[in-house]
């Protein structure tokens, strides 16, 4: 069981060293959802199945989106559209469907043990969560959703066509 843990730790260290060494946004985006679902591995290793759902829904499914969107807004043209679509080689998809695999692999094996459960059983539920969430750390979590929100105004005005520029 200690050791799936370091395996799902790894791999989220190799694929988020290549989130931030991709040369192209595409490939760095496709790494980070494999970094987030290992995170999500390693909250179920250490016995928190509830944070690994959330990591998974929250940002490899909520936030991925919300970059995927940023990049349509972009709309960066015809020369960028054929450069992306030659991206979409089969030689790209190796690496994070590697790196994926190995987590689905490990994942199949944990819950054919029977693992992911804490030596001693402590509830918690979703309200709890919520409520830690919005009473004694509402500060952390509206400064995170500004940060994002900038993030999102920072990424569209570095992105934007200024209306002098042509096709």
């Amino acid at each position: 069981m200690e050791y799936m843990f370091f395996i799902a730790g790894a791999i989220a260290i190799v694929a988020t060293v290549r989130v931030v060494t991709a040369m192209h946004a595409v490939h760095a985006l496709l790494y980070l959802i494999v970094s987030l679902l290992a995170v999500a591995l390693v909250f179920f290793t250490l016995g928190a199945p509830f944070a690994a759902a959330l990591e998974v829904i929250i940002y490899a499914g909520a936030i991925m989106v919300l970059f995927v969107f940023v990049m349509m807004m972009l709309n960066l043209g015809k020369a960028d559209a054929e450069r992306e679509r030659s991206w979409l080689s089969p030689g790209m998809w190796i690496g994070p469907a590697v790196l994926a695999g190995l987590l689905l692999i490990e994942l199949a094996w944990l819950v054919a043990q029977g693992a992911g459960a804490p030596a001693v059983r402590q509830s918690v539920e979703p309200k709890a969560v919520g409520v830690a969430l919005f009473g004694n750390y509402v500060l952390g979590v509206e400064l995170a959703s500004m940060l994002l929100l900038a993030g999102l105004v920072g990424a569209y005005h570095v992105g934007r066509r200024r209306a002098d520029e042509t096709d």
